[in-house]
């Protein structure tokens, strides 16, 4: 499940949207101006943005150009829509930041294919895919977390940090940045709270022998290890 910004000032195209997206399992939240899009986007970075070209105010095409400029947005997934399909306009609108465009009208199937394909690209974190690392496996669609026979029992803030930290294994990542993807970068929210949910995530994990996994880098962050294999 992927959390989605729809960025659309037409309640019709915004409704279907949001239908097919949710009944594909994305959590969907409408923003129908450049306004409530940067008032959304402060709140909370949501996994994939869909951007309506022509919107009050600032156009979408603007509103890409000021978020690629910006450190905290640069990465994030922009799909463009419009009703432009002139080759000129194509290129501007990925010219101005966005990973893809797609034209009105639109096959609702073929804009969740898209969005699937964007976000294995971009976030694949956001996507129902198990992953598994030694022994120990996540699976997204059963909310499940397992080693060998063991049965891990987790809170949802602890599922998503361990399912953000193993689909990105080996790497350190700051406070910041965990509270930037498994938060959602959340204003209220203390640096310091990551600790105390990694705490209990690495309490858990112990029932599978599997907290040393779960590693704190000095002064950086956190990183989850991969298991070392003993040769032969």
């Amino acid at each position: 499940m992927a959390r989605i910004l729809v960025v659309e000032d037409e309640p019709a195209i915004a409704e279907l949207i949001t239908l097919n997206l949710r009944h594909d399992g994305h959590e969907v939240q409408v923003a129908p101006s450049s306004q409530d899009a940067d008032d959304a986007i402060r709140a909370a970075l949501p996994d994939l943005v869909l951007l309506d070209w022509m919107l009050p105010g600032e156009s979408g095409v603007q509103l890409a150009q000021r978020w690629r400029r910006d450190a905290r947005t640069r990465e994030l997934p922009l799909l463009m829509l419009t009703a432009r399909s002139d080759e000129r306009d194509v290129v501007q609108g990925l010219d101005s930041g966005a990973d893809d465009y797609l034209t009105k009208p639109f096959s609702p199937s073929v804009l969740v294919a898209r969005i699937r394909s964007l976000l294995r690209r971009k976030a694949p974190q956001a996507l129902d895919t198990a992953v598994q690392i030694g022994q120990l496996k996540l699976d997204p669609a059963t909310m499940r977390v397992c080693a060998g026979d063991v049965v891990i029992k987790l809170g949802p803030t602890e599922f998503r940090l361990l399912r953000f930290l193993m689909n990105h294994p080996e790497r350190v990542h700051s406070r910041a940045q965990l509270l930037d993807r498994v938060w959602g970068d959340h204003v209220f929210i203390e640096e310091r709270t990551v600790d105390v949910h990694v705490k209990r995530l690495r309490e858990a994990l112990a029932a599978a022998d599997c907290a040393g996994m779960v590693e704190t880098v000095r002064g950086a962050g956190y990183r989850l290890a991969r298991p070392v294999t003993a040769s032969a």
